[in-house]
């Protein structure tokens, strides 16, 4: 298994606007090849720092989807967002091997 997480931080007054974004958020991901399970994760003492957590059967997998016709247009969407505050986020990534369980 492979796990992706993009954290982030918004204005902590916008972060309820960004979970509903990410609450309807398009799903195209969820039909991805080797996709397991996508969560968004607020953190406890820092409303504003949210993590996007991502599960894949394989490395493989992941880059599938990042080089993907689906993935350049949900993230050319965000890019256009109205509120440039929060499209010009860019967050910090990491990427992990599940290596027992």
């Amino acid at each position: 298994m492979y796990i992706v997480h993009s954290t982030f931080d918004v204005p902590s007054h916008k972060a309820d606007e960004v979970i509903a974004i990410y609450r309807n958020r398009a799903r195209l991901v969820d039909e991805a090849p080797g996709f397991i399970r996508f969560l968004l994760l607020q953190n406890d003492r820092r409303p504003g720092e949210l993590t996007v957590h991502m599960e894949w059967s394989s490395k493989a997998d992941y880059l599938a989807w990042v080089t993907s016709e689906q993935f350049k247009r949900i993230h050319e969407l965000e890019r256009k967002y109205p509120d440039q505050e929060l499209a010009n986020i860019i967050p910090a990534v990491e990427k992990f091997k599940v290596v027992a369980q």
